[in-house]
């Protein structure tokens, strides 16, 4: 539980939209080509900027110090986490433990396609369980198409799962 409740506030997300709330993307400088392809701060820089600046708090403050920072500026994940909403956005460990309960099966993540240049590349994934592609997933890092690939197989067996509980119920009598 203490693994997911981390993940849940440690992610890219959570943290690039604490460091726009401090207005740090005035302060970063990228590559005008960068600049250009994106046309806004990739959230994977923001997320490294903010985990920089705890850094350097910790090392010139110390501890408390920084652990003030994080817990200001991370409120509202950490209430979430309080509220046992852990993991929200992490579809790879729904999927592992779909997968494990159901089939005792391990999602298999494999890379088939890759687009762009290399500041603003595509990657594309598949997730593959018992040999079966369960869901594909497009992103800008191999780690975020993967995450949509395990929320695609997710929706799968949403699907498959409403599906067969529609037909075990039979037909319904009209009146």
């Amino acid at each position: 539980m203490l693994s997911k409740a981390k993940a849940t506030i440690v992610q890219e997300a959570p943290l690039a939209e604490a460091a726009t709330r401090l207005g740090l993307q005035n302060f970063i400088e990228v590559s005008a080509t960068e600049a250009a392809a994106m046309g806004h701060m990739r959230a994977a820089v923001l997320a490294d900027v903010f985990e920089a600046i705890i850094g350097a708090i910790y090392i010139e403050q110390g501890l408390p110090i920084a652990r003030w920072f994080v817990l200001e500026h991370l409120n509202p994940y950490l209430e979430e986490v309080a509220r046992g909403r852990v993991a929200a956005g992490d579809f790879k460990s729904k999927l592992q433990e779909v997968a494990q309960a159901r089939w005792r099966s391990t999602p298999i993540y494999r890379q088939v396609g890759e687009a762009g240049d290399p500041h603003s590349k595509q990657f594309v994934i598949e997730v593959v369980l018992d040999g079966e592609v369960m869901g594909s997933g497009t992103g800008r890092s191999k780690k975020e198409a993967e995450q949509a690939a395990a929320r695609d197989a997710l929706e799968l067996i949403e699907r498959f799962e409403a599906l067969r509980a529609s037909r075990s119920e039979g037909p319904v009598e009209r009146h």
